[in-house]
């Protein structure tokens, strides 16, 4: 196990997982499992061990429930790491199976990330202003109108941060509440 556990640690240390996903909405960008399952793949012959993911219904009341484990294993030993994720039944404009595949990709995510302790940092150059202060600007919020408020609705819907749309956007607490 202690090999293993040292093999865990320096994939944990060493590997980025880059965000290749971009939400135009929201006008950030995110990191899928899939990004995180190809930052992996470089350190599985070098350290000799391999990553599964497994999911697993373990609720369907009140509310279908998955839970995801990823697992990292030398063939000996594993580790394994959980998330837990609802499936929302009621997600206008999609499917049953699309509702079970969108629940499935989010726990998967946040298993592999629990793993490898993957977190919103960015590597120093990035957030480097090499000597220079930085020039605060803070641009007002616009009010939102009916067309944005739909959309916003939908993207709250579709498992998006109603937080995210606080920070674009001044909301009445009518529309605070439409979104929630």
């Amino acid at each position: 196990m202690k090999e293993l556990t040292k093999s865990l640690a320096t994939i944990q240390t060493k590997m980025k997982a880059k965000k290749s996903s971009y939400n135009a909405f929201g006008k950030y960008y995110f990191r899928k499992s899939e990004d995180i399952l190809e930052a992996i793949k470089p350190f599985l012959l070098e350290h000799k061990v391999y990553v599964t993911v497994s999911e697993e219904m373990v609720a369907t009341d009140p509310v279908p429930t998955l839970l995801s484990t990823a697992t990292i294993s030398n063939g000996t030993d594993a580790i394994h790491a959980t998330a837990l994720v609802g499936v929302d039944l009621n997600q206008k404009g999609m499917q049953t199976a699309q509702q079970f595949g969108a629940a499935s990709t989010y726990g998967k995510k946040y298993a592999l990330g629990n793993l490898f302790l993957i977190d919103d940092t960015e590597d120093a150059d990035a957030t480097n202003n090499h000597g220079k202060a930085a020039q605060v600007t803070t641009k007002p919020k616009a009010k939102i109108t009916k067309e944005q408020m739909t959309k916003a609705i939908d993207f709250v819907k579709s498992g998006g941060s109603v937080d995210a749309i606080k920070k674009k956007y001044t909301l009445t607490d009518t529309q605070i509440k439409q979104l929630a």
